[in-house]
C-alpha cells in the first residue's frame, strides 16, 4: 500500500511537472506571433498555481507514506 501511494503520488509529481512545464512554453511565446494564437496570461497564472498545488500535494502524499513506513519498519524492528 506504502509503495503504491509513493508511486501515484511521483506520477501526479510528474503529471504536474509536464503541466508547468506547457504553460510555462505558452507563456515564453506570449507577444511573438509563435503558436496558437492569443495567449490568455489569466488562464496560464491559474494553470501554474493549480500545478503547483498539485506538485505539493503530491509530495505531502510521498512524505507521509514515507513517514508511515518508517513507522511501520519501527514497530516491527
Amino acid at each position: 500500500m506504502i509503495l503504491s501511494s509513493i508511486a501515484s503520488a511521483t506520477t501526479g509529481m510528474t503529471r504536474a511537472a509536464d503541466r508547468l512545464e506547457a504553460s510555462a512554453g505558452r507563456v515564453a511565446r506570449f507577444g511573438t506571433g509563435l503558436g496558437d494564437g492569443d495567449v490568455d496570461l489569466a488562464s496560464e497564472a491559474v494553470a501554474v498555481m493549480t500545478a503547483q498545488n498539485d506538485f505539493k500535494a503530491n509530495a505531502t502524499v510521498v512524505r507521509v507514506a514515507d513517514a508511515m513506513a518508517k513507522a511501520t519498519i519501527n514497530i516491527l524492528a
